[in-house]
């Protein structure tokens, strides 16, 4: 099916406890929690405790922490546990991928148009005005500390979504649960037993964002998987076409020629963070980022054509990955 989210959970009767599932709107994207074995108020209090996550690291609300250090930029300020560890997660992405996938591109978000919440962003905007500039290199952290450089901002992102799924779903499982699975805006972590009660792992659907059906799915026991794509989140300012996912190197939103990436790795914001480097980064030696890291991936180059690290078929179950993704629109033939 096609879905804003990239990455769906199926899921069936249990044979290990009771299902539960709830689904709702957060960080700016759909989120959905399912839970196995688990007490009854787990369910709700999983929907508060990511509510609670987003009114701290939402830069679109005025009150959140991120809020508060963007506005006191190139001063100490005094922030949450939770906020600390965003920050020095952030920087942890940004390390990873080489400096590819950086929250501190604010700036250049906001002069690309995305300067409101993407549920509030019209199909047709104005760029927006900053001078904020980038600069992860120089955040400082200690302790409950924060303070980021004087004219840098930043913008949790996807690293949000995903640390907040590897948060929520290793609490909930610490809070009684035999299995969960967290899955904001298409950043999924899963632990303990799922759905069908089989011992096999979580199924994870892959949608790709212009075709009606997964065009994968994978199994997973305890882990992550994460989408990035530029076919979502997209909007036109002066007839031209913008997107979300911003290329450090430019400042402009990336003219890769990989059109979704999606990574599966042990911590869903580890997964967020090499699958929007991959497509930045785009086709050539594409998978050379997750060297060491034990990670997986499968990209969609524009063109529609898949391909993926020769370990994605230990996720597979047995199947396989088509050679091209196919449009409708097109009588079946891949994109040219």
């Amino acid at each position: 099916m096609t879905t804003t989210d990239p990455t769906v959970i199926e899921a069936a009767g249990s044979a290990t406890g009771a299902v539960q599932e709830i689904a709702f709107r957060a960080m700016g994207s759909d989120a959905h929690v399912i839970l196995v074995g688990a007490p009854a108020e787990l369910t709700s209090w999983a929907q508060q405790r990511i509510e609670q996550l987003e009114a701290m690291w939402s830069r679109f609300l005025p009150t959140s922490e991120i809020s508060v250090l963007n506005a006191e930029a190139g001063r100490w300020v005094e922030v949450s546990e939770e906020t600390a560890r965003l920050v020095s997660t952030a920087v942890a992405a940004w390390r990873l991928t080489g400096g590819t996938c950086d929250a501190t591109v604010l700036g250049d978000v906001i002069r690309a148009g995305y300067d409101r919440s993407f549920d509030e962003l019209g199909p047709r905007q104005s760029g927006g005005s900053s001078s904020l500039v980038i600069g992860c290199t120089d955040i400082e952290i200690d302790g409950s500390s924060v303070r980021l450089p004087a004219g840098v901002g930043f913008d949790p992102g996807g690293i949000g979504k995903g640390l907040a799924a590897d948060l929520v779903c290793a609490e909930l499982m610490a809070a009684g649960a035999a299995g969960a699975c967290v899955n904001l805006g298409g950043d999924v972590r899963v632990s303990g037993a799922a759905p069908d009660g089989d011992g096999d792992g979580w199924t994870i659907a892959v949608d790709h964002a212009q075709v009606e059906l997964p065009f994968a799915r994978v199994g997973i026991l305890d882990g992550a998987v994460a989408t990035s794509t530029s076919l979502l989140r997209r909007w036109l300012v002066g007839g031209s076409l913008r997107h979300h996912l911003i290329d450090p190197s430019t400042g402009l939103p990336t003219d890769s020629d990989l059109a979704h990436v999606t990574v599966l790795a042990h911590d869903a914001w580890a997964a967020e963070a090499l699958a929007k480097a991959i497509l930045i980064r785009g086709s050539l030696h594409p998978f050379d980022l997750l060297g060491g890291t034990g990670a997986e991936a499968i990209i969609v180059g524009t063109d529609g054509w898949v391909t993926s690290t020769p370990g994605i078929g230990a996720y597979l179950g047995g199947g396989s990955l088509p050679v091209a993704i196919r449009d409708h629109s097109t009588n079946g033939r891949p994109w040219t």
